[in-house]
């Protein structure tokens, strides 16, 4: 970048009322995991129309796609977007929001879809940060791909794209960078070294039992009961068996059994979610979930095997520390006090890390804030940020679109400037 600065090289950004129409028209037509071709199209379609060079690369593991801009020789950069929405119902009142339902193919149930968790916002960024990184590259060389990956919701599209030989198609990056807007004060950026996200394993569970009428439990081995005890014995695991040092969680939040309150069904489904912090809490966890599932199916003479089902497999996210602390320096030069060093790190989950750990690349992964400053400053003076401010995954959860996009743009473009070559 020579002796331009930061704020001189974002003086101008693309006409960003471009971008956020293009966001609205994510926002109000999601795609859930693994069916987002529409999605895919119109992200090939503007990358195309950008006329700057990026060489397509498209359906790679389903609806993945990445876009290569070669500019001389130099270090190899991958910024990443993900572009799948969720099965949520969006109740936020915006004039652009989603009344899209699609059949999820998971379970074939025809499902309301919402861009709940601020995929749409993470395309539009990349999708701008693609545009103004090729508009300086005079002022650095080396090779910038940008890559939007489908199915991270469900943890399977990082890996798919990799299966799918990615890097066959792509060059290998030098480091992978990639960002999540989350329910902080919108402008502010949030990083950290080591560990910012946590593991997270899903399982649906069959638990049987022998079915019969309401009136004869005698003769009948009861799911539903059986389903209750491992429920309730399943929150001593982070209780009574995790080191109160370390961060767990074991969610059921599905339990599936009957529908006639005088018939005893013969099986019950649980749908359950763990989070863990390190290797050995998430291996003793997962352990301690199977030993209580198969425990209980013992205790209540159930007549098989519980099937037990992953579903879904998170990794840690665990940050670089030379990536994060060359990453410190530049979203401080750009960002001043609204950067904020050593981030509070988080158990949700991503797969961004198996798109750099599948050939051993390092990688770093930060937030950036979406919430409306002035709910989060009301949120914040009343004591409420908790009932005020809607988290990711929630059917209120939208960011506000400035200044998030911008300084979502910003980072994009500070993160790969600061490892690709300078001119």
């Amino acid at each position: 970048m020579g002796d331009a600065s930061f704020a001189t090289l974002f003086s101008h950004l693309p006409d960003l009322k471009q971008y956020e129409n293009l966001y609205k028209h994510f926002h109000s037509h999601p795609e859930l995991s693994l069916q987002e071709s529409q999605t895919a199209s119109t992200i090939a379609s503007h990358l195309e129309s950008l006329g700057v060079g990026y060489e397509l690369q498209t359906s790679i593991g389903g609806n993945g796609l990445a876009g290569v801009l070669r500019n001389g020789s130099g270090p190899t950069v991958l910024l990443r977007a993900d572009i799948d929405a969720l099965p949520v119902l969006e109740k936020t009142g915006l004039p652009y929001a989603s009344k899209v339902t699609m059949k999820d193919i998971a379970d074939g149930i025809e499902k309301p879809v919402m861009h709940a968790c601020g995929h749409d916002m993470h395309i539009t960024c990349l999708l701008a940060a693609a545009e103004k990184l090729a508009n300086i590259k005079s002022l650095w060389e080396g090779t910038l791909i940008v890559l939007f990956q489908p199915n991270e919701e469900r943890a399977g599209g990082a890996e798919a794209m990799v299966n799918d030989g990615l890097y066959d198609k792509i060059p290998v990056p030098d480091v992978v960078l990639g960002q999540h807007v989350m329910p902080m004060r919108a402008g502010r950026v949030g990083n950290r070294e080591g560990r910012i996200m946590g593991a997270a394993d899903s399982f649906k569970v069959t638990l049987f039992g022998r079915g019969g009428h309401g009136s004869m439990p005698h003769r009948t081995i009861d799911p539903v009961v059986l389903a209750a005890n491992v429920v309730l014995r399943l929150q001593n695991i982070v209780s009574r068996e995790v080191n109160p040092a370390d961060a767990a969680v074991v969610t059921v939040g599905s339990v599936q059994a009957g529908s006639a309150e005088n018939v005893i069904e013969d099986k019950a489904v649980l749908k359950i979610n763990t989070r863990t912090t390190s290797t050995a809490t998430r291996e003793k966890v997962l352990a301690s979930v199977r030993r209580i599932i198969r425990a209980e199916c013992v205790a209540s003479n159930s007549p098989k095997e519980p099937l037990i089902e992953p579903t879904s497999n998170f990794p840690l996210t665990i940050n670089d520390k030379d990536v994060a602390s060359r990453l410190a320096s530049s979203f401080t030069e750009c960002f001043g006090e609204a950067f904020e060093p050593d981030t509070a790190p988080t158990n949700g989950s991503e797969d961004v890390s198996i798109l750099a750990t599948s050939k051993g690349r390092p990688y770093n992964f930060w937030f950036f804030g979406g919430t409306d400053p002035d709910l989060w400053d009301r949120a914040q003076r009343e004591g409420r940020t908790f009932e005020d401010v809607p988290v990711n995954h929630s059917p209120f959860f939208a960011p506000v679109i400035q200044p998030t996009m911008t300084v979502g743009i910003r980072a994009l473009c500070v993160g790969a400037l600061t490892f690709l070559g300078r001119r």
